[in-house]
């Protein structure tokens, strides 16, 4: 494990992890040692493998939100098609929107999760340099929010539940995108995923960024992985508006409330997925367990409820989310 987690933190280093990643190689190195030289270490690394579980403990239960905001962007953290790839049997891949072009930052298809026979829609971010230009960087345009509600109407059609993984900092901006409506392909996705009737699960695996995230998050349950973010607009952006400069991006994280842990309190999302010791790009098998474990467990549940009921408890879970704060007035100045 100590070296698995040496070569992840090699290729990529978060910055709070310095300790964690400075222990983690104390134990490789006594691990060599161990190895050429035949003499027994193994007390030691017995003392110096609980000090690094010990120590990603504390530092991963006391993370701030930028620091959540950093392991939700982590290069080595499984994007969607990791989970697809682990969880999805017989997965059969739906393209294009019928209107424009096939969309590779959200990717559509049928498939099987525990049991349980689902439509898959997912935002893709690309692993190397050539696919992350293709996807866009997981930014999509309007035609990827009209494939995922085509592909949608399509399990509706045939009575298949849908989950969608939330994973982007928001929808293209571009020219070419706001010419073809990405807007208007948002507002549409919002009402006719409210009103879809077939069961929709919808899980922040990473980043969930503005209405980018929104276009296919509209469902029955919300869910987020335990080091994911979802927020009205990513921390720079919201720096660079409140105070001309993306250096403040640590304090605006704290005041979006964007973790799983405030949006639980404040009632937007209804359940957190527990990620493995030190975040989902440690251990991306035991992350994956966890993920299939809800989603098969959440559709049977909704499956369960008859489809009018379900559709207006949908209704009214949107209508009462979120939690208001009411400051008491000031009291009147007496001349």
């Amino acid at each position: 494990m100590a070296k698995q987690n040496d070569s992840l933190d090699s290729i990529y280093q978060l910055p709070f992890e310095k300790p964690i990643v400075r222990l983690a190689r104390q134990i490789a190195e006594l691990e060599a040692a161990q190895t050429e030289t035949g003499r027994d270490y193994s007390s030691e690394l017995r003392q110096l493998r609980l000090q690094h579980v010990s120590l990603l403990k504390t530092t991963y239960s006391q993370l701030s939100p930028w620091e959540t905001v950093q392991v939700a962007r982590h290069p080595a953290r499984p994007l969607s098609t990791d989970y697809i790839e682990r969880i999805v049997k017989n997965y059969v891949e739906l393209h294009g929107d019928r209107r424009f072009a096939d969309d590779k930052a959200i990717r559509t298809g049928l498939g099987r999760i525990g049991t349980e026979k689902v439509l898959l829609v997912a935002q893709h971010k690309g692993k190397d340099t050539k696919e992350k230009i293709a996807c866009n960087f997981g930014c999509a345009h309007p035609e990827g929010y009209r494939k995922a509600m085509r592909t949608m109407k399509l399990a509706e059609k045939f009575h298949i539940p849908v989950v969608t993984f939330i994973d982007t900092q928001g929808a293209f901006p571009g020219l070419g995108s706001e010419e073809r409506g990405v807007a208007e392909a948002i507002a549409v996705n919002l009402m006719e995923m409210s009103r879809l009737r077939v069961p929709v699960v919808v899980v922040v695996i990473g980043e969930g960024g503005s209405g980018g995230a929104l276009g296919i998050g509209v469902g029955d349950r919300m869910a987020m992985m335990e080091f994911s973010y979802y927020s009205v607009i990513s921390p720079e952006g919201c720096a660079s508006i409140l105070w001309r400069t993306g250096e403040k991006a640590p304090e605006a994280a704290e005041a979006l409330k964007l973790t799983a842990r405030h949006l639980k309190a404040l009632d937007v999302i209804d359940d957190i997925i527990p990620e493995p010791l030190g975040g989902a790009h440690r251990a991306p098998a035991e992350a994956a367990v966890n993920l299939e474990r809800y989603i098969a467990k959440t559709v049977r549940e909704l499956s369960a409820v008859p489809i009018n009921k379900l559709v207006d408890q949908r209704y009214a879970r949107w209508r009462r989310m979120g939690k208001v704060v009411q400051l008491a007035p000031e009291m009147p100045v007496t001349p």
